[in-house]
């Protein structure tokens, strides 16, 4: 499975982006997705995460910094699955990546599989 994140980019404090998280090849409603991002010199940070597409919405699930700020969504029709993000803040800057696995996952878990990351940088 290989996985594409994408849509980052320079914002300022309070902007906003959306990443996108797409896998060609795979269905990707059969696999959970989660978030995740890493600084230079930090560790790496479990995002946000969606169960496997069960019709619905799906479960999710946002770690503390980013709850009401990141939303994370699918569009099955679009084989995507994205991760709106609002009110940014400079210590968001880090590369984000997407992964997916066949379990559903948790914070701060990250999927079995992930690609090349996207830069977000959020600066004045």
């Amino acid at each position: 499975v290989q996985l594409q994140a994408s849509g980052g980019g320079l914002v300022q404090p309070g902007g906003s982006l959306r990443l996108s998280c797409a896998a060609p090849g795979t269905t990707l409603d059969r696999y959970a997705v989660a978030w995740f991002r890493q600084a230079p010199g930090k560790e790496r940070e479990g995002l946000s995460c969606i169960s496997t597409y069960d019709g619905g919405d799906g479960k999710t699930m946002y770690e503390d910094s980013v709850k009401g700020r990141f939303t994370i969504s699918r569009d099955n029709a679009k084989n995507t699955v994205y991760l709106q993000m609002n009110s940014l803040k400079p210590e968001d800057t880090a590369i984000y990546y997407c992964s997916a696995d066949w379990s559903d996952l948790s914070i701060p878990e990250v999927g079995r599989y992930w690609g090349e990351g996207t830069q977000v940088t959020v600066s004045s």
